[in-house]
């Protein structure tokens, strides 16, 4: 089935990397992974592994957060990195044709050479594949510009369960035949089907972009300053991220390469301590804002963001900030947000991370909420927030140290009760994986949940393709 050298993986130290996943939470047992270099292998492998009853799980760059590319067990591992070529470019419609196994950064890159840009950007970009962004419907940092995946995605080829390879592979906006089966492949995580090659429209790249770092004084502010953005920046504005102070604390403390362009955080105040006591979290501070425009027009985006500002400083609004005058402090300015994760994981001796959607009425109250909670647990740990505000996307991070089981029992199934009571989503981005898979019961109703469960014996009747992801054993999934 894979003739080329090197496809067939069987040395116990070059899987090591592969049955482990990113947070170091998940590791399985298996003792061989396949490298295919073509939709023919993936499908060949796919039909012995369906004749025989053999799991396996589809891996891309294995940089997912809950535990949805690495084997729970014993199941091979399909990896897609030996399929990496860029296949076509339409520089009229913006389409690019990938496989799989593309980097996310080098796609950029491809196209950024030819005028346009991926309307995807994630912290992991120089190692995650497109073909796992879109299997787990990736949002990322721009997603208030360029919306989802789903949208920009005009074509999948995917192999089925069955080796049966599914033709959807269309550089069309438009097509409607029937119902739009890439839609099961966008977000599906890989239980399905396992994608090869996608087709993904590519906006042109801005001729002008400006970031800014600000600071706010309460979480009030932040929200009132988000809907003056989405007004006043309108069609220029390209992301809208959040931090408390706390974890640009952890940052600059735990990261030499990161500095706080508006000062110490230390005698801010932290991300709101307790949460001021308010119960919506609107208290506290200060919490910091990165804000990136991107348009056609230097003068005229800059005449839009110099009135945008002044009309935040003349509110108070922003009591603080700085424009990125040169690409470098840009650059910096987005350092400090996607530096985060890392910082956290310095902090503690295990990190907590929930990627949820809430809307903006108990967006930071939960992070408010967890910090006492913790607190009256005497647990030893840091909880700081942050996220794509823009669109709703909190994550809530939690760095442990002590009695790490006491924090794990007070955060869990707390965090999913309190998103499900507000009306919330447990995964915004991430993905259920394994991690997840449980807690789908407070985001989707039992009916949701059955046709789900129909779809996946449907396609996987065997039950071969990532078992335990995503949706978890009948009965097993936790209700709201």
């Amino acid at each position: 089935m894979l003739p080329t050298p090197g496809s067939v993986v069987t040395d116990a130290d070059a899987l090591a990397p592969h049955n482990v996943d990113w947070m170091g939470r998940f590791t399985g047992a298996s003792s061989v992974l396949l490298k295919p270099r073509s939709t023919a292998q993936v499908a060949a492998v796919l039909r012995h592994c369906h004749a025989h009853g053999i799991p396996l799980v589809p891996q891309g760059g294995n940089t997912g957060l809950v535990g949805g590319s690495v084997p729970v067990a014993d199941e091979v591992i399909l990896s897609l990195s030996g399929m990496a070529a860029i296949e076509s470019f339409d520089a009229t419609s913006g389409v690019v044709t990938a496989q799989a196994g593309v980097v996310l950064e080098a796609l950029d890159a491809y196209v950024g050479e030819r005028g346009h840009r991926v309307p995807l950007d994630l912290g992991a970009k120089g190692s995650c594949q497109i073909g796992g962004n879109v299997a787990t419907n990736a949002g990322g940092s721009r997603y208030v510009r360029y919306g989802s995946l789903r949208a920009s995605v005009l074509g999948v080829e995917a192999v089925l369960p069955t080796g049966e390879v599914l033709e959807g592979l269309t550089a069309l906006r438009k097509d409607n035949t029937g119902y739009d089966l890439k839609q099961l492949m966008i977000g599906g995580e890989g239980t399905l089907g396992v994608i090869t090659r996608v087709a993904l429209a590519c906006p042109p790249l801005a001729a002008a972009v400006h970031v800014t770092l600000l600071k706010v004084g309460t979480f009030a502010d932040a929200v009132a300053l988000l809907a003056a953005a989405k007004g006043q920046l309108a069609e220029i504005l390209s992301a809208f991220e959040f931090m408390d102070a706390d974890a640009v604390r952890l940052a600059v403390t735990h990261l030499s390469h990161v500095r706080d362009p508006l000062g110490a955080s230390d005698g801010d105040g932290g991300g709101g301590g307790d949460g001021g006591g308010d119960a919506a979290g609107a208290s506290g501070g200060p919490f910091y804002v990165l804000i990136e425009t991107a348009g056609s027009s230097e003068a005229h985006d800059r005449e839009k963001l110099d009135a945008f500002l002044e009309a935040s400083m003349a509110s108070e609004l922003v009591t603080d900030g700085v424009v990125a005058e040169s690409a470098g402090q840009a650059a910096a300015f987005w350092e400090l947000r996607e530096s985060l994760p890392e910082a956290v994981g310095k902090a503690g001796a295990k990190t907590f991370k929930y990627d949820v959607s809430l809307p903006m009425d108990a967006f930071y109250a939960l992070v408010a909420e967890a910090r006492a909670r913790l607190a009256a647990a005497g647990a030893d740990a840091d909880v700081v927030g942050w996220g794509h505000m823009g669109d709703g996307n909190l994550h809530l991070n939690v760095a442990a140290r002590g009695d790490v089981a006491a924090v794990a029992a007070a955060l869990e199934p707390w965090v999913y009760e309190r998103v499900a009571a507000s009306r919330g989503s447990v995964s915004a981005e991430h993905g259920l994986g394994v991690m997840k898979a449980g807690a789908i019961g407070y985001s989707k109703d039992p009916v949701s949940v059955g046709v789900m469960r129909a779809i996946k014996g449907l396609l996987d009747p065997k039950g071969i393709l990532n078992p335990l992801k995503m949706l978890p054993p009948v009965g097993a999934e936790k209700a709201a």
